[in-house]
């Protein structure tokens, strides 16, 4: 069967040889493997880090974490309780069902509601469903936010980005189409420079020194290219985009990174950013594809 359910995981297979493995704890996609026209034997596409934790102690440096309701060390009233990124990426969420499971592909859905350590850093009634489907050369990961209280419930504020931990070597990649989008660098020294946009002029943006970028009203789809090959990541509702890469500098002062992981990996990440969304009663939802 292409849907493998463990005591931790759940695992995808599909016929032709791609697989996924997605963790309950974070809901973290921690492997797709996957071939391409060059290659017919399915290889590793994310990057995890050798010393990630697996074991649900820490969230996992790698693959493609959830963040969810903010983004980064939190900055809105209603975050203040929050730890970075949130806690969709250290909680544990519940298997809910099969969606698919043919010779088509394998998708699955995970659920997160509040518990009470959640209610305590984030006191807003919720409901989060997170759908991953693997297809024969394509991952799909597709989150899903209701607001589950009452007509009367106040709205509440947040962000939602994917964190795609690419396996490439740093020193190949050229990330486009991003010529002429607004940006953020994060990595200016002052915080007035950090909060001063720029325009990218590249037409292929790369991360050959510590990058941490933030397009704004991106385009919503981008081709990675490097000797791995290239991968498409196309993105609905996400009007953002981070180019991330710590290279050897940073990545070293990153507890959990592995020894030269900045020079393996690169960071794509669509982002629901800017201003936070408001959600009252109902749905939303978000869709990242590879």
């Amino acid at each position: 069967m292409p849907v493998i359910q463990k005591a931790d995981r759940v695992i995808l297979q599909h016929p032709k040889g791609a697989s996924a493995e997605i963790l309950f704890y974070g809901a973290t996609v921690i492997s797709w493997k996957s071939a391409n026209s060059t290659n017919p034997e399915p290889i590793e596409r994310l990057f995890v880090s050798g010393k990630a934790a697996l074991d649900g102690s820490k969230p996992v440096r790698g693959g493609i974490p959830v963040v969810f309701p903010a983004f980064g060390a939190p900055t809105h009233p209603d975050h203040v309780r929050l730890p970075q990124h949130g806690f969709a990426r250290n909680n544990v969420w519940a298997f809910s069902s099969v969606v698919m499971d043919n010779e088509a592909g394998a998708s699955v859905k995970l659920s997160l509601d509040p518990n009470d350590a959640i209610k305590a850093q984030f006191d807003h009634p919720f409901h989060l469903e997170y759908v991953v489907t693997l297809a024969e050369h394509q991952l799909s990961t597709g989150l899903h936010v209701t607001h589950s209280g009452l007509s009367t419930s106040a709205p509440f504020e947040f962000q939602a980005l994917f964190h795609n931990y690419i396996r490439a070597p740093a020193n190949e990649v050229l990330v486009s189409p991003l010529t002429g989008v607004s940006y953020y660098d994060k990595t200016e020294a002052t915080e007035e420079a950090r909060a001063t946009p720029k325009v990218e002029t590249r037409a292929g943006v790369d991360v050959k020194k510590i990058t941490d970028f933030v397009y704004e009203d991106a385009p919503g789809k981008y081709d990675v290219v490097s000797s791995h090959g290239t991968i498409e990541i196309k993105t609905t509702n996400f009007k953002d985009v981070v180019v991330w890469n710590p290279q050897q500098e940073a990545g070293s002062k990153i507890g959990d990174m592995e020894d030269g992981g900045g020079r393996s990996m690169f960071a794509s990440s669509p982002v629901m950013f800017g201003d936070s969304s408001s959600l009252s009663q109902g749905r939303r939802g978000w869709d990242n594809k590879s």
